[in-house]
């Protein structure tokens, strides 16, 4: 154990109530519970752990495991889950033994006192930062507290920013855990500085320069963000000091802009609200443009064009043009044959243009290839495909780490010493998603040509099935006259004059050309290896040309869906020659001299079929790769898995972190600490001056803020000098009456108070999910938790409560649920309540009174209500502002009602073995077989069959009224005059 956590659960221990623990991101939390749960004892009663993600609970299992000294209890933690019956979950709850236990579960047996409270230990409480006054686990605490004051409560949390969202948060949760004592333990503590700072780890900073394209794009974003956070500015609905564009790196923006915004949202204009959304969109873009490769970029900007909305602000905004137009032109650009510019552009880009095709048709000169003429002006589609440029740094990083292996290997004299260092020479590499896990274990495997040949396929490839979507849409059965760009349509003398609109046809036909080809290519698995294009002959710097792409002109187009296969394979032969990058090429970094012929054979190798793919692989990798340099064995890891145990399983000696992150930081120091006599060696890869390096820093900046208003507020708390002691739950309606007695007059039966009976509420056991239960109990009332079939809350016999909150309104209108909740209610009880129930912090209404039309619509919940009311007439409709409101409403229809019966309850709407219901109101008063006939007859509507059931006795007496008297009932001389036909109807006999 690393002593800091040695102090942590002293300071724990010391105060027997329990307290809050908020330690800083990374300092493994898991690892601090696994040491509280070894020290319980069965003989304290049992510990109960709430509130665990899975993540966090699979490592306090790992970490119990591996302990080395396990406590006089060997037993693992188990889990009791609502699949484990009544009597079997008691007996556990008396064993003594360590549980994790969701909240909803422990409630509900607590409320049916299957929970013997004074054989419970304590409670410890995971992911505090979530808690609130109304939550579930304020509930629990509450309880057993008032029934156990001797049990400890444990909260912690990992997430400080998040215990500074909000007035006083800190202060209110431990209020609500009643807790008095604040335990801080940023990584800036004393205890944690100078443990960790003991013997750190060696640390490579690598700052890596982003491409020229990649420095546009991220400048474009930020001037895009800076426009719409300008813009959310001039609304005046928020604080604007949070609107910062360091803020709105960091998933928490959304949340600090929404919590400002949410009591007004309604009010605000379809701007504002699209500028919120737009600013999640940019916060992405800025994550990507240094996660993903070129190609996966354009593809998900294409997916953003295609699905964003029509208002969407930033699309719009003036920077905007550029992160699409850089993109494309990491990816590849477009220029005609004959020496011209697409027209129609901006003049800054096609000056840029003009430079880069210079560069390139200088390139092809250069490796004897020069651009071909073409009198009809046809466009050439030149790849670039622009490699990320920490993947040459990070094969440079892994050759340097293999190279001094080798000289370590070759120094030492001693064979056991080598093996020892063999045992922990692994490399670990951190990335932030799998996706980029894989991205690169193929980029190591078989080199960043090959991984952005498959990206940009399948990024063609998309194009084609995208198109083959649209056309079959369209019903457009129409065939292309060809593969060519011009496709038989544009003519080809579009010269300089060409209207925009016209240039992004060409350069669509282009791109759907390119995929035509590869497709075809695809298909095409018949091509055997003698039948391949002579290769080799270009000379050794093809492969690493930068202009040396797919031509796609008009001579493309000879015969009409007859593409010829050596020009199909030229094409993709051309393709993969290229790899475009703003540094130097890939070619260099491996073997300057002889990985030319290699990746070039490679790839042409490729272009037909899986099979010659594989062949040429096996025949290229090992040269082109281990030909001048060895890796070493690789590991990657996920940030996103949550797996923070990956260090002590793997036990790196070497730890590249691709992707920056101050909770891994922490991790690897941690880990350092333990091992202090294990070398270990962290390279960090940065994009220099980028928003990669601006939020790692101001993730740390903003856990130091977080952690001194945290101090702050713990020298100014108010924390009520008998919070651990106070009575609580029921026993709180009980403390107001005792002043009252004393001042009531005398004279009113010698001053004896009247004995009140007990408030009881039925609460269905799904209704836990919510908070309006734990409100409810703390207004005094006695919450009995079952499974109702029929309404959320029965109040009385008489009065059944379906509750539901926005969302869930929302929800049941559109699949239809609302209306049967409804007619089952009204069948069984006399007084059926829909409860509406608005969040506190959110405004009061629906929808602003703009937004209110005069007519009935079928979107409109305002109209659908409306329906509601006229169907049911019985049905109350009650409004709710909040939790607090509804426990009053609660109260105040209870107060001249008698208290429900739970056993009837439960049995409402459920079936009898005989397929009877009991208590059923409806089959009291009607034959329901007969009603049900009597609705499926023709004419017969929900609007009229209880008339009709008031105007006739049975159904036999129906079959003999007259036609006026039927429509005197059915309310319309159609729908009588329909069921008269009917009954009337003769039945077909057979001759």
């Amino acid at each position: 154990m690393v002593q800091f956590h040695e102090h942590i659960i002293t300071e724990l221990l010391e105060d027997s109530n329990g307290g809050l623990v908020v330690l800083s991101s990374g300092l493994c939390l898991p690892k601090l519970i696994s040491s509280l749960l070894l020290l319980h004892h069965p003989s304290q009663g049992s510990l109960l752990l709430l509130s665990s993600s899975p993540s966090q609970k699979q490592l306090i299992l790992y970490h119990l495991d591996a302990n080395p000294n396990p406590n006089p209890n060997p037993n693992l933690p188990s889990e009791i889950t609502s699949d484990l019956p009544a009597h079997h979950r008691h007996s556990l709850y008396t064993s003594g033994s360590v549980f994790f236990i969701t909240s909803r579960i422990l409630i509900v047996d607590l409320l049916t006192s299957r929970v013997p409270t004074s054989g419970i230990a304590g409670l410890i409480i995971l992911n505090a930062h979530s808690l609130s006054e109304t939550c579930t686990e304020a509930f629990i605490v509450r309880i057993i507290r008032s029934l156990n004051p001797a049990a400890y409560v444990r909260a912690f949390s990992d997430k400080p920013h998040a215990m500074v969202s909000g007035f006083a948060k800190a202060e209110r949760i431990m209020k609500c855990l009643f807790l008095r004592r604040l335990h801080l333990w940023p990584r800036f503590q004393v205890h944690v500085s100078q443990e960790l700072e003991r013997c750190p780890p060696v640390v490579v900073d690598i700052r890596v320069p982003m491409t020229a394209h990649m420095q546009g794009i991220q400048k474009a974003i930020v001037e895009v963000m800076d426009a719409c956070l300008k813009e959310m500015r001039k609304t005046n609905k928020v604080d604007v000091d949070d609107l910062t564009v360091e803020n709105g790196l960091f998933k928490s923006f959304d949340e600090i802009v929404r919590r400002q915004l949410d009591p007004i949202w309604h009010t605000l204009g379809k701007k504002t609200k699209q500028l919120v959304s737009d600013l999640k969109t940019l916060r992405k873009l800025l994550d990507y443009l240094v996660r993903y490769d070129a190609v996966s970029y354009l593809k998900y900007l294409d997916s953003l064009r295609a699905s964003e909305n029509i208002r969407s602000v930033w699309i719009f905004a003036e920077s905007s043009y550029k992160i699409f137009e850089y993109a494309k032109k990491r990816v590849y650009h477009f220029v005609r044959l004959d020496g011209g510019k697409l027209g129609g552009q901006n003049k800054s880009v096609t000056n840029k243009k003009r430079k880069l095709n210079n560069l390139n048709n200088n390139k092809n000169e250069a490796n004897g290839d020069s651009v071909p003429a073409s009198t009809n002006g046809g466009v050439v589609l030149e790849e670039v495909l622009e490699e990320s440029p920490k993947w040459k740094v990070l094969r440079e990083v892994l050759e340097e780490i293999e190279e001094e292996r080798e000289k370590q290997a070759s120094s030492r004299e001693d064979a056991s010493a080598e093996g020892d260092e063999d045992d922990s020479g692994i490399v670990l590499v951190a990335c932030k998603d799998e996706r980029s896990c894989m991205q690169l274990e193929d980029f190591i495997k078989s080199g960043p040509q090959k991984v952005m040949r498959e990206e940009w396929e399948k990024y063609l490839l998309s194009k084609v099935e995208l198109r083959g979507l649209q056309t079959r849409k369209k019903n457009k059965a129409k065939e292309p006259k060809g593969f060519g760009i011009l496709n038989g349509e544009v003519p080809s003398t579009s010269g300089q004059n060409t209207e925009p609109t016209s240039i992004s046809k060409l350069e669509h036909d282009a791109l759907m050309a390119a995929a035509s080809v590869i497709s075809l290519a695809k298909k095409d698995t018949a091509v055997s290896d003698n039948s391949q294009p002579h290769i080799g002959s270009g000379g050794r710097g093809k492969g690493r040309g930068k202009g040396r792409n797919i031509k796609i002109t008009g001579e493309a187009q000879v015969s009409g869906h007859k593409v010829n296969n050596s020009n199909s394979e030229q094409g993709r032969n051309d393709k993969s020659e290229v790899f475009g990058s703003e540094n130097d090429s890939q070619g260099k970094e491996i073997d300057p001299v002889g990985s030319g012929d290699f990746n070039e054979n490679k790839d042409k190798g490729a272009s037909v079929d899986k099979g010659v793919l594989q062949k040429h692989c096996q025949e290229t990798d090992a040269p082109s790769f281990s030909n001048a340099k060895q890796l070493p064995l690789v590991h990657f890891y996920a940030l996103e898995s949550e797996k923070s145990n990956i260090l002590d399983v793997l036990k790196p000696s070497i730890v590249i972190v691709y992707h920056p992150d101050m909770t891994f930081v922490r991790e690897i120091e941690i880990y350092k600490t333990e091992n202090p006599s294990k070398k270990l060696k962290v390279y960090f890869l940065f994009y220099e001056d980028s928003t990669e390096v601006q939020k790692f820093e101001a993730s740390i900046r903003r856990e130091n803020g977080a952690f001194e208003s945290l101090i702050r507020q713990k020298s100014l708390m108010m924390i009520p000098v008998d919070q651990d002691v106070r009575g609580l739950g029921l026993n709180s309606s009980i403390e107001p009456q005792a002043i009252t007695s004393q001042n009531s007059i005398t004279r009113k039966a010698g001053g004896r108070k009247e004995v009140e009976k007990e408030i009881q509420v039925i609460v269905d056991m799904r209704e836990f999910m919510s908070s309006l239960p734990n409100v409810l109990h703390q207004k005094g009332m006695r919450i009995i938790p079952v499974t109702l079939e029929v309404g959320d809350y029965i109040l009385s016999p008489l009065i059944c409560v379906e509750r539901k909150s926005i969302q869930d309104l929302f929800g049941s209108f559109a699949s239809g649920r609302l209306y049967h909740q409804v007619e089952t209610m009204v069948r069984y009880y006399r007084i059926p309540v829909l409860l509406i129930e608005f969040s506190q912090d959110k405004s009061f209404s629906f929808q602003s009174a703009s937004e209110i039309g005069d007519d009935v619509t079928p979107n409109s919940i305002i109209s659908k209500l409306s329906l509601l009311a006229l169907h049911f007439p019985r049905l109350r409709i009650v409004w709710s502002r909040s939790l607090h409101a509804t426990a009053e409403i609660f109260a105040s229809l209870k107060a001249n009602q008698d208290e429900p019966d739970e056993a009837k309850a439960i049995r409402v709407g459920v079936p009898s073995e005989e397929g009877i219901v009991e208590n059923d109101v409806r089959a009291e008063n009607y034959n329901t077989s007969a009603v049900e006939l009597l609705r499926r007859l023709p004419g017969v509507t929900d609007s009229n069959y209880r008339a009709i059931m008031d105007g006739c006795k049975s159904l036999a007496e129906l079959a003999l009224l007259p036609v006026e008297k039927l429509a005197e009932l059915m309310g319309g001389h159609k729908a009588a005059r329909t069921l008269r036909e009917f009954l009337d109807a003769k039945y077909p006999t057979l001759l």
